[in-house]
């Protein structure tokens, strides 16, 4: 039997992530898609914000909701993914077991990260602190610069195919 996929994206906001995720998310049969920046869509968003760990709270019910109930594959994006702790504080209150987590880190240059925030219409100051941090231990690293999201979701959707060999 197949192993469930919980496939995880992180990066910045503007790298990507919840356009190729919706994607890669439509390229499965028997999927379920979060976008756990929706969880805790507040503003101002503050890192240091101590409410923001009930965030985490949600996205790991929702999560196990969707493996409980034998979805195949599970996409996950959020940008506070890219912080360990928190990405292992959701993992670990995921009492479903059996399930094979890959990661992905979504990057690019500033220059095309300031372009991403500029169309996008965003009012806040783009920041450039997450493309900074360093990437997520054991994630595949995929610049996105120069691809659409399409290309991305495809170049992630082949490297998941390709575990399963």
């Amino acid at each position: 039997m197949k192993k469930q996929k919980l496939i995880i994206l992180s990066g910045s906001p503007c790298v990507g992530k919840s356009a190729a995720g919706d994607l890669l998310f439509q390229m499965y049969e028997n999927a379920a898609y979060l976008d756990g920046d929706w969880c805790w869509c507040v503003n101002p968003f503050r890192l240091d914000d101590p409410r923001l760990r009930e965030g985490d709270k949600a996205m790991s019910a929702v999560l196990s909701n969707y493996l409980r109930l034998g979805f195949d594959y599970v996409v996950f994006s959020s940008v506070v993914l890219m912080y360990e702790n928190i990405r292992q504080g959701i993992l670990k209150n995921i009492p479903e077991t059996g399930y094979e987590a890959i990661g992905f880190t979504l990057t690019c240059t500033e220059e095309n990260l300031r372009q991403r925030h500029k169309k996008r219409g965003d009012q806040n100051e783009c920041s450039l602190e997450w493309l900074r941090l360093p990437h997520y231990p054991g994630d595949y690293v995929i610049h996105t610069d120069g691809k659409t999201p399409r290309q991305v979701a495809a170049e992630m959707k082949g490297i998941i195919d390709g575990r399963e060999d």
